[in-house]
């Protein structure tokens, strides 16, 4: 097998090439196509569209070919707040292409051709693989009935204004230091229920009947203090009277979400369940422009309750629920399941069938997708090698100093007030959003000052911290894949590396025919790997030498940002690959139906025999940390960075 050398990715749209845009534009891209005249045989157009928006807006919101299923350190906070499409463009102009972080090759040798990636967001949906192998659907609404549940009027029991003065009280918003709700219908079984909606919502409070004027009330009041408001509760700390011993203490439920990330779900469900979001587990992130479909667990909380959401929360479904003795955890996952569908496909039939067979029979380069690398003029890499090198001037004026391209308005007065005073007081004034990185580390340097950036960089999260250096990894290891398949093709060779029982062992000359390229992985950089014996080992050691790192001693002076290293396999074969070309004339018309889609009785959509357009609707299976943006690449022959998605797409902007 030939590896392919990847080409220029830049020819400019034809008019087969959009969907659902009028004359004048198709008009306008040809003009723009006669002048440009780039027509080499292996590049792509991509354009991503929904109905409903400007295409300006669509190129902020879905441009992104994000990796959805894919777990993501991302950035502490992002506003929503909307930039001008322009300077968007002018942005992405300064951003990262695929050949930036090492992505060039493709295994498979069909012609490339176009498609439209994400028209709708049900084009690209994520069901979640279990531990089990059981793909998570959402097909149930139903609750486990329990004879210990509260009846459903503890929902309906409370009014608007006893919800706002109990909420009060349970955040310590009032002066007061109970809430008295008075019994109209003063029976037994009302104040039950009334007792038991205070404390099923809103966790912290505790009840009591009293005699006012002979009237009865029902008194809520905090039985410890801000203590009993702070603490998480565990399976073995319990509150004392609000879980029946026979039942599991973690309710397990399928989440059905479009357009949100898996963190911003769990904010707006502990939110309305007023409880802290870490009582919440899970699998694995999900990103935000798909619909996705994951198993989440919370600790102590009804399926009653959280079935109740349903009729207030848009853009997410909760069902399948079942209790059980144990939360989830990060990395239990087996992989992700993905259906996507590519629009108004320009391949001939044949490109099609040679492309998915290859995908399906040989797989694809497991690079890191770009979203790995950040979208601004910055990448998340640079700031890594920074970590490593221990420079951090670098580090804190990477992040902090202006840079070229459009940026949120207030991030650039923050740059240029950071670049100006060096003042990170008067730098931090300029953001609204301080839980951003850049928030993070000015509240830093005002606490430590300037001459301890360490513990001023030490503020941001954890996680956030070592994406950094992560993406260092992950650009190293795209880089030296690609030179490892430039220089020795897809069959495996004397010297690379392959895994046995977890541990990584050479291949002797003699047994190279035991082996082919899928059971090959190469290793990101560490202390604890070894490398190839071949001309690739060297390579490493040179890139890193580039860039002041000694490859042998991968140790950092702070254990945190010390590097272990990992294996990862060069290729990926996509399993339960599946796939048919299908016609349609209306690009706003669904061309399969969501899990939503079939709990609401909707029929399959009827499809043209004769459609105008044609769209490739594929289904494959990837294990985690795998992205399926490598996977499309590799069909469509496509640079999947934003910077060359607006390249191609910057005379819609003209």
């Amino acid at each position: 097998m030939e590896a392919v050398e990847m080409t220029s990715l830049k020819r400019p749209h034809s008019e087969d090439a959009v969907a659902n845009v009028d004359e004048i534009k198709r008009q306008k891209i040809s003009e723009e196509s006669s002048k440009t005249g780039n027509n080499s045989e292996q590049s792509v157009d991509i354009v991503t569209e929904q109905p409903g928006k400007t295409l300006l807006e669509d190129k902020k919101d879905d441009i992104i070919l994000n990796e959805e299923g894919e777990e993501e350190d991302n950035e502490l906070e992002e506003s929503d707040e909307e930039g001008d499409p322009e300077s968007f463009a002018d942005m992405m102009k300064h951003g990262l292409t695929e050949l930036d972080v090492g992505i060039t090759k493709f295994v498979s040798s069909h012609k490339g051709f176009s498609g439209i990636l994400k028209e709708r967001y049900s084009d690209f949906v994520v069901h979640e693989i279990g531990k089990d192998g059981r793909i998570s659907h959402l097909d149930d609404f139903s609750v486990p009935v329990d004879v210990e549940d509260p009846s459903e009027e503890i929902f309906t029991v409370l009014s608007n204004e006893d919800k706002q003065h109990l909420e009060e009280l349970q955040l310590f918003k009032n002066k007061e230091t109970s809430v008295a709700i008075e019994v109209f219908e003063d029976t037994k079984e009302k104040r039950t229920i009334i007792h038991q909606a205070v404390k099923s919502l809103f966790p912290g409070l505790e009840t009591k009947t009293e005699d006012r004027d002979g009237k009865k009330y029902i008194v809520a009041y905090h039985a410890a203090g801000k203590k009993a408001l702070a603490k998480v509760r565990t399976a073995t700390d319990p509150r004392k009277h609000s879980w029946p011993k026979s039942r599991g203490s973690y309710c397990h439920f399928v989440l059905y979400k479009e357009n949100k990330d898996t963190m911003d779900a769990i904010n707006v469900l502990s939110k309305f369940l007023r409880v802290k979001p870490n009582i919440f587990s899970y699998m694995g992130t999900k990103d935000k422009r798909a619909i996705t479909v994951q198993e989440i667990a919370v600790l102590r909380i009804t399926a009653q309750r959280l079935a109740h959401l349903n009729k207030c929360l848009m853009n997410f479904k909760l069902g399948n629920f079942s209790y059980k003795n144990h939360p989830l955890k990060l990395g239990e996952l087996q992989g992700n399941h993905f259906t996507v569908v590519l629009r108004n496909i320009t391949g001939t039939d044949d490109q099609v069938q040679q492309a998915m067979h290859s995908l399906r029979e040989i797989g694809f380069i497991n690079y890191y997708g770009m979203q790995r690398f950040g979208t601004t003029a910055v990448p998340t890499y640079q700031v890594g090698r920074a970590i490593l090198q221990n420079n951090w001037n670098e580090v804190m004026d990477l992040i902090l100093k202006p840079r070229p391209g459009a940026e949120k308005g207030y991030l650039v007065k923050c740059r240029e007030e950071w670049a100006k005073t060096k003042d990170p007081a008067a730098a931090l004034k300029k953001l609204p959003v301080k839980r951003c990185v850049e928030g993070q580390l000015l509240r830093g340097l005002s606490k430590y000052g300037l001459k301890n950036i360490v513990s001023a960089f030490g503020i941001i999260p954890r996680n956030n911290r070592l994406m950094y250096i992560h993406s260092y990894q992950s650009y190293i290891w795209n880089n030296m894949v690609s030179k490892r398949i430039e220089e020795y093709g897809l069959t495996a060779v004397s010297g690379d590396l392959v895994l046995k029982g977890g541990t990584a062992v050479h291949i002797e000359e003699a047994d190279v025919d035991d082996y082919t390229i899928h059971d090959i992985v190469m290793p990101l950089p560490g202390f604890d790997v070894v490398y190839p014996k071949h001309k690739i080992g060297d390579a490493y050691k040179e890139m890193l030498a580039a860039d002041n790192l000694d490859i042998s001693n991968m140790r950092h002076k702070i254990r945190d940002y010390s590097l272990s290293g990992a294996y990862r396999k060069i290729i990926i074969r996509p399993q339960n690959v599946t796939w048919e070309v299908v016609a349609y004339d209306d690009p706003r018309i669904p061309l399969f139906n969501t899990d939503l889609d079939k709990l609401e009785g909707k029929p399959p959509p009827i499809l043209a025999t004769e459609g105008k357009f044609k769209a490739l609707k594929m289904e494959f299976s990837l294990p985690p940390s795998t992205y399926a943006t490598m996977a499309i690449r590799e069909v469509l022959k496509m640079d999947t960075s934003i910077k060359n998605q607006t390249q191609l797409n910057t005379i819609w902007l003209r």
